[in-house]
C-alpha cells in the first residue's frame, strides 16, 4: 500500500523539519497489530516544499522536482483490506467503487496517523529539540568545512599547476614517442625504397617485387605523413609497371633467343637419336654374328650390354631461368594468368613461323634445318611443362603438337610429290623417323608423319627401282661378256665371297678365272645396295612383317628389272656364241645370288638366321631367272646352231653319186668337230653341267637333223651307197666324239643311266644310215621293227629320201659283181619299201 502525504508549510524550520523527518523514521519500524512490518513494496512520499531548499534523498534517491521527496517503506505482513480491495478492482474494472473504498480508507488511515501522533507527542518534542541541536553543530561543522575548504584550495592551485605541467609533459612525451615511432616506420619505409631502388638497377626484380609488397602490406598503412604516404602510393603502380615492362622486355629477348637455339637443341637430340639408333643396331648385328656361331656350333659366345646414360642438361644446353623469372614475378603481380596467355600466343605464332618452310631453298636443302627447329621447339616444351609448374597445361602443349604434326604433315606429303630421287626421299625419311624417335623420348606421338612415309613408299621404291634399272642397263650394255679374271684374295673377297658366288670352301690359286663376268658382281652390288635401300626406308615404321615386304619388293627388281634387262640383251643384242654362253653362265650365278639375297635382307630385316636359311618357296625371281636362262640357252644353240649350219653347208660338196668310196672323212666334219670341241671346252669351264649338256645334246642333235635335212636338200636330186657310206664315216666320227665328251665331262654320271647320251643325240641320221645301209629296207614297214631300230625317222621323210636313193647294177653295184645277188635284193627290199611308202602316204 503507498501513501502519500503532502505538507504544504513553507514556514517549516529546518529544525522542525529534521524532527519530523525523525518522527517518520520511527512511523516505518513501528508494529502492527498482527507483529510483520509493511511490505517492502508500500512506500510512504512526504512531499515538503520550503524556499530553495536542496533536494535530499533520505532511503532510495529523490525526486527531480525542487521540492524534496522522501521514500519509506512501511512494511506490512500480511495481505490488508485495501489490497484487496485493489484486487477486486483489477478483477472488476468498477472505478467507482474503489473509489469509495479508496476514500474509506484514507479515512481510516489518517484516524491511526493521528492517534499515532498523540500518542508519540512527546517524543516528537523531544526529536526536534535535539534537531536544533543538531542544527547548531552543522553550523559549526560548516563553518570549519568553509575554512578547511579554503586552505585545501590554496594548497590545490599549487598542485593543479603542476598537474597541469605534468599533464602537458604527458602530452609532449607522448607526442614525441609517436613522433619517433612515425619516423622509426618512414626511415624502415624509406630503407626499403632504397633497396628496391638498388634492385631495381641492379635487375634483381624479385626482390625489388617482394620489398614492394612488404611495404604495402605491413608499412604502408602504418605512415602517418600523408605527403610521403601518398608518394609511396602513387610510385608503388609505377615500379610494378615498370618492373612489369622489364621482365616483359627480358622475357621477349629470351623468346627470340630460344628460337634461335631451338635449331641447334633440335640437332643435337636428334644427333643423339642417331647415336642411339646405331648403337642398337650394332649390338644386333653382334648378337646375329653371336647366333650364327651359336648354330654352326663354333663355340661360346657372350653379349654385351652398352649402357650410356643420357643426361639431358649436359648435352641440350638451354637456359630457362628468364622464363621462370618472367612467370614468377608475374605471379608475384597478380597477373599469372594474363602471362600464361601471352606466352602460350607467342609460342604458337612462333610455332607457325617455324612450320613454314623456305620458299629461297630447295627442301632437300633445308628439311634437317627444318624439322630440327621443330624438334628442339618441343624439347624445349617439354622441359617448361615439366619445370614451370602451371605455365603451360598438358591441352596446351597437345593443341601445339596437333598444330605441327598437320603442317608437318602436308609439307612432307608435297615435297615427296615433288621429289624425283630415291635417294632424297631416303634422307628425308630416315630424319623423319629419328625426328619421331627424338621426339617420342619426350612423350610425344606423331603417328600421322610417319603414317606419310609409308604412303610415300611406293613413290620410293619406283624411284629406287628406276635408279637400278638405269645402273643395270649400263653394266650390261658396257660388259664386254668375258670371263672375269681375279688376280688377288682381295678381288676374290670382293667379287666371289661378298655374295657367297664361290663353289668351293678351297681358297683358289691366283690368278683365279671366275665362271661369270663383270656383270654379276656389279649386278649384285646393285641388288645388295636396293636391298639396303629398301631396308632402310621401310625400318622404324609401321610394318608388322618388314622381311615380306622387302622379299616382294626383291622380287620386282630381280624380275621387272634385272630380268628384262637380260631378256633386252638376249633378244635384242648381237653377239657371238662366246658372249651369248657367258650371259648364260651369268644368268646361272645370278640365280644362286638370290639366295645371297634373301639371305642378306632377312639379315638387315633382323631375321633369325635359320628362318632366313629355308628354302624360300614364294620367291619367283629364281623360277623367272631359270626361264631367262632357258631362253639364254636357246639363243645361245641358236647361235651354235647357225654357226653349225655353215660348217653344215659343206654337205654340198659331198660327191652324193660318186662312183668310189672316199677314203678320208668330209671336210666339213672337221669343221664341225673342232667348232664343236671348241664350245664344249668353253661351256665346260663356265656353263653347269645341266647346261653343258644342253648346249652338247642341242648341238648335236642339230647336226643329226641337219645330216637328214641334207639328204632332203633340193640340191641333192640322187646319191648313192658311196655317199651313205661316206657320211656314215662322218657320223661316226661325230659318235666318238659325242662318246668322249659324254664321259670326259662327267656328264655319263649324271645321264648315262637313262640313254641320254650325247650318241643318243644322233639316232636320226643314225637310223637313216643304217636304213639306208641295211639289206632289208622294207622292214622299215614291220612296226615292230620300226619301233626298235627306226623309231626316230618320220615315214614322209623317208619317202623322199628313198626316193633319191638310187641304185644299179650296171652303175653304183658295177664294181662288186661279185656281190650283185646280194644288192639286187637290197635293190628290191628298197623298191618294194619305197612303193609301200608311196602307198602309205
Amino acid at each position: 500500500m503507498t501513501l502519500q502525504l503532502f505538507l504544504h508549510c513553507s514556514s517549516v524550520s529546518r529544525l522542525e523539519f529534521q524532527i519530523l523527518k525523525q518522527f517518520l523514521f520511527n512511523l516505518s519500524d513501528l508494529r502492527t497489530n498482527n507483529g510483520t512490518k509493511f511490505r517492502s513494496s508500500s512506500e510512504v512520499f512526504i512531499k515538503v516544499g520550503y524556499g530553495a531548499l536542496n533536494s535530499y534523498s533520505i532511503i532510495e534517491g529523490s525526486c527531480s522536482t525542487t521540492l524534496p521527496c522522501y521514500k519509506f517503506d512501511l512494511n506490512n505482513g500480511g495481505k490488508t483490506k485495501e489490497e484487496s480491495c485493489c484486487r477486486e478492482w483489477g478483477n472488476s474494472r468498477r472505478p467507482k467503487t474503489l473509489l469509495h473504498q479508496l476514500k474509506n480508507v484514507v479515512k481510516k488511515k489518517e484516524v491511526e496517523i493521528e492517534e499515532l501522533c498523540k500518542t508519540h507527542y512527546e517524543e516528537f518534542i523531544r526529536a526536534v529539540d535535539e534537531l536544533r541541536g543538531v542544527l547548531v553543530d552543522a553550523e559549526e561543522l560548516k563553518a570549519e568545512l568553509s575554512t578547511d575548504n579554503f586552505k585545501l584550495q590554496e594548497v590545490g592551485s599549487v598542485l593543479l599547476i603542476r598537474l597541469e605541467e605534468l599533464l602537458e609533459c604527458y602530452s609532449i612525451k607522448k607526442n614525441v614517442t609517436e613522433a619517433i615511432k612515425m619516423s622509426q616506420n618512414c626511415v624502415q619505409v624509406l630503407d626499403l625504397c632504397v633497396k628496391c631502388n638498388d634492385h631495381i638497377s641492379k635487375g634483381q626484380f624479385y626482390p625489388a617485387l617482394k620489398n614492394v609488397d612488404l611495404i604495402e602490406k605491413n608499412y604502408l598503412k602504418n605512415i602517418s605523413v600523408k605527403t610521403l604516404r601518398m608518394v609511396i602510393e602513387t610510385r608503388i603502380p609505377v615500379i610494378k609497371s615498370h618492373i612489369e615492362k622489364k621482365v616483359s622486355t627480358q622475357f621477349n629477348e629470351w623468346l627470340v633467343h630460344v628460337r634461335s637455339s631451338a635449331k641447334v637443341i633440335g640437332q643435337t637430340a636428334i644427333g643423339h637419336a642417331a647415336t642411339v639408333r646405331q648403337r642398337d643396331e650394332e649390338m644386333l648385328d653382334r648378337q646375329r654374328k653371336a647366333e650364327e656361331q651359336n648354330i654352326s656350333g663354333i663355340g661360346d659366345f657372350s653379349y654385351t650390354l652398352d649402357v650410356g646414360d643420357f643426361d639431358e642438361d649436359s648435352i641440350l644446353k638451354f637456359d630457362l631461368i628468364p622464363l621462370y623469372r618472367a612467370y614468377h614475378i608475374h605471379t608475384c603481380l597478380g597477373i599469372k594468368e594474363q602471362f600464361r596467355e601471352y606466352y602460350y600466343r607467342n609460342r604458337m605464332l612462333q610455332l607457325n613461323s617455324d612450320l613454314q618452310i623456305s620458299s629461297s631453298q630447295l627442301f632437300i636443302e633445308s628439311y634437317q634445318t627444318y624439322l630440327a627447329q621443330i624438334a628442339g621447339y618441343f624439347i624445349v616444351e617439354d622441359r617448361v611443362m615439366r619445370t614451370a609448374e602451371g605455365l603451360l597445361s598438358a591441352e596446351q602443349v597437345e593443341a601445339m603438337l596437333e598444330t605441327a604434326v598437320v603442317k608437318v604433315t602436308s609439307v612432307l606429303e608435297i615435297q615427296f610429290s615433288l621429289m624425283d630421287s630415291a635417294t632424297h626421299l631416303l634422307l628425308v625419311k630416315d630424319y623423319v623417323t629419328l625426328l619421331a624417335s627424338t621426339l617420342r623420348q619426350y612423350g610425344y606421338e606423331v603417328g600421322p608423319v610417319l603414317e606419310t612415309l609409308n604412303k610415300s613408299r611406293d613413290k620410293y621404291h619406283e624411284l629406287l627401282l628406276e635408279e637400278c634399272q638405269q645402273q643395270i642397263v649400263d653394266v650390261l650394255a658396257n660388259d664386254t661378256y668375258e670371263q672375269m679374271v681375279l688376280k688377288k684374295d682381295s678381288d676374290y673377297d670382293n667379287n666371289v665371297l661378298a655374295f657367297n658366288l664361290q663353289t668351293s670352301d678351297i681358297m683358289p690359286t691366283f690368278p683365279f678365272i671366275a665362271p661369270f663376268s663383270s656383270t654379276v658382281p656389279d649386278v649384285c652390288r646393285i641388288v645388295r645396295s636396293f636391298i639396303k635401300g629398301c631396308v632402310d626406308y621401310l625400318s622404324y615404321s609401321a610394318h608388322s612383317n618388314l622381311f615380306e615386304v622387302v622379299k616382294k619388293y626383291l622380287d620386282r627388281i630381280l624380275i621387272d628389272v634385272l630380268n628384262e634387262a637380260i631378256l633386252n640383251i638376249i633378244h635384242g643384242a648381237s653377239f657371238g656364241v662366246s658372249q651369248a654362253m657367258q650371259i648364260a653362265a651369268n644368268i646361272t650365278v645370278l640365280e644362286r645370288a638370290c639366295d645371297y639375297f634373301i639371305r642378306h635382307a632377312g639379315l638387315l630385316c633382323g631375321m633369325p638366321i635359320r628362318s632366313v636359311e629355308r628354302p624360300q618357296s614364294g620367291f619367283a625371281a629364281k623360277v623367272v631367272l631359270k626361264t631367262s636362262r632357258d631362253a639364254a640357252y636357246i639363243a645361245l644353240l641358236t647361235l651354235v646352231n647357225t654357226k653349225l649350219d655353215e660348217f653344215m653347208a659343206l654337205t654340198e660338196n659331198i660327191g652324193w653319186t660318186s662312183e668310189e668310196v672316199t677314203a678320208n672323212a668330209n671336210d666339213y666334219i672337221n669343221e664341225v668337230l673342232i667348232y664343236l670341241d671348241t664350245i664344249m671346252s668353253t661351256a665346260q669351264q663356265i656353263l653347269p653341267m645341266e647346261a653343258l649338256y644342253k648346249v652338247g645334246s642341242g648341238a648335236l642333235d642339230h647336226i643329226s637333223y641337219s645330216i637328214v635335212s641334207a639328204f632332203l636338200s633340193d640340191s641333192v636330186k640322187r646319191f648313192n651307197v658311196n655317199a651313205v657310206m661316206s657320211i656314215n664315216s662322218d657320223l661316226k666320227m661325230l659318235e666318238a666324239f659325242a662318246d668322249e665328251r659324254f664321259h670326259s665331262t662327267g656328264l655319263s654320271e649324271i645321264y648315262g643311266g637313262g640313254g641320254g647320251s650325247f650318241r643318243n643325240c644322233l639316232m636320226e641320221a643314225r637310223q637313216l644310215i643304217n636304213l639306208l645301209q641295211s639289206s632289208q629296207p622294207e622292214n622299215f614297214m614291220n612296226p615292230v621293227i620300226r619301233e626298235r631300230n627306226y623309231n626316230m625317222l618320220d615315214y614322209k621323210k623317208v619317202a623322199s629320201i628313198c626316193e633319191k636313193f638310187k641304185d644299179s647294177a650296171d652303175g653304183i653295184f658295177g664294181s662288186l659283181s661279185s656281190r650283185n645277188t646280194k644288192q639286187n635284193t637290197r635293190k628290191k627290199s628298197m623298191d618294194v619299201l619305197k612303193k609301200r611308202l608311196k602307198d602309205f602316204n
